[in-house]
């Protein structure tokens, strides 16, 4: 799965430059464009960050599919970003994939944890 080209087709998608979204991640231009070309591990908290900017749930990067916009296969306009497309064949790979993602989240936060000098 690409986080990035998802990002980077629903940054353009809502008509926003790079610039744009590097100014309200807090990022350089070049640190958001690595985003967009996956050369960036990316948390589960900032990709929530960058679906706020692109007002989008995280699901809908996380899942991005063309068949979202455009149902491909009756070339007709599909009622909004959320709508199930029939036949969609890869729900699975997408679940399986967030879940790594999420899993990869909670250890890095457990490490974080246990790098936080305790209060005794």
């Amino acid at each position: 799965m690409k986080i990035g080209e998802n990002i980077k087709k629903f940054r353009e998608l809502k008509n926003l430059t790079r610039e744009q979204m590097a100014s309200e991640l807090g990022l350089s231009l070049s640190g958001y464009s690595k985003i967009e070309r996956d050369e960036v591990d990316l948390t589960i908290s900032r990709v929530q960050q960058i679906a706020e900017v692109l007002q989008v749930e995280l699901s809908q990067i996380l899942n991005f599919d063309a068949t979202q916009i455009f149902n491909i296969s009756n070339n007709q306009m599909v009622q909004g970003f959320g709508t199930k497309v029939e036949n969609h064949n890869h729900s699975d790979d997408y679940r399986e994939k967030y879940i790594k993602l999420l899993e990869i989240e909670n250890e890095s936060l457990k490490n974080q944890l246990k790098n936080l000098p305790k209060n005794n």
